[in-house]
């Protein structure tokens, strides 16, 4: 079993040009994933089902990636256990249930759910499991991501439309499909590439045979400038950058502290819909971005790693 992160050979004791490079890759995968969620929620509301826009966003990296994934081959020779949690928890499965939340709830609900209360999970879950200790500032932390995630979601969560709740469900199933995926990753022994390009040639596998024809319809149909867009969106910066710039700050700053920045998420998807959906936010809106960043901060470890590194 791994040991805690705050022991010698934690990510504290990790140099600090390591961690800065983990909070860097953190903070470029949480900015993608905030525009993936309004994307993701205008595709599958227009003319792309789940499925076809999960092809999409996995055709890129089984391909660009293919080269690391030759080198493990098809099916991993060690670490296959922890795979398949990453797979599940980011591949097509993952995928297709997110897709298919978002047709039950509006954007606004997603990032609340999806990332905002994966952290928390992998949190629970490293402190009960993994014997993490994760000190009062870092609880702290958490404590306000919960805030913040909870002020954000407002009456949508709390009080759901008819219906929405099935996607309310999903959604949580996916951010704890997602945390095992966070916690599993450094356990294959596989660099994120290799993790990223074998979850998305296993995800094209599945996700082709209904996936496929519904990219060839909507060219024929005139959307083909939609699918271009869909395939840079969700193949190349969702699907290759984001997911190997996670992987990189799992890496280096252990699975809680980089799942703390997911509750960026969902303040940075209400900062994006100002200027592309024209919504801006109301007071709880902006208590809720105030207190998921200080979360964010404290739950990171940021204030506390220059004492750790000493």
């Amino acid at each position: 079993m791994e040991k805690p992160l705050n022991s010698a050979t934690g990510a504290d004791a990790a140099p600090f040009s390591d961690r800065l490079v983990g909070v860097a890759c953190a903070l470029l995968a949480v900015s993608i994933w905030g525009g993936w969620i309004v994307s993701t929620r205008h595709a599958v509301h227009g003319h792309l089902p789940p499925e076809t826009v999960g092809w999409l966003r996995f055709i890129v990296p089984a391909i660009v990636l293919a080269p690391a994934w030759w080198r493990v081959g098809i099916i991993p020779r060690k670490g296959l256990g922890p795979f398949i949690l990453c797979f599940l928890g980011a591949g097509a499965i993952f995928f297709l249930i997110v897709g298919n939340a978002m047709r039950f709830v509006p954007a606004a609900d997603v990032g609340p759910l999806l990332p905002g209360t994966m952290p928390l999970i992998v949190a629970l879950v490293s402190v009960l499991f993994l014997r993490e200790r994760l000190g009062w500032l870092r609880a702290v932390g958490f404590l306000c991501i919960a805030l913040g995630v909870l002020t954000l979601g407002g009456r949508g969560v709390l009080f759901p439309e008819d219906g929405a709740w099935r996607g309310h469900l999903l959604l949580l199933a996916g951010a704890c499909m997602w945390a095992g995926n966070t916690i599993a990753f450094r356990r294959t022994g596989m660099k994120p590439t290799e993790i990223v390009g074998l979850a998305g040639l296993w995800s094209i596998i599945i996700l082709t045979p209904t996936g496929l024809p519904g990219v060839i319809h909507a060219v024929s149909d005139g959307y083909g400038r939609e699918v271009l867009l869909q395939l840079l969106i969700q193949g190349l910066l969702s699907g290759v950058v984001a997911l190997v710039a996670f992987g990189m700050a799992i890496e280096r700053l252990g699975p809680s502290r980089a799942a703390a920045f997911t509750g960026l998420v969902p303040a940075l998807a209400a900062l994006i819909a100002v200027p592309v959906l024209g919504e801006h936010p109301d007071l709880p809106a902006i208590i809720g971005v105030a207190a998921t960043g200080l979360g964010v901060a404290l739950a990171s470890g940021a204030f506390g790693a220059g004492r750790a590194g000493r």
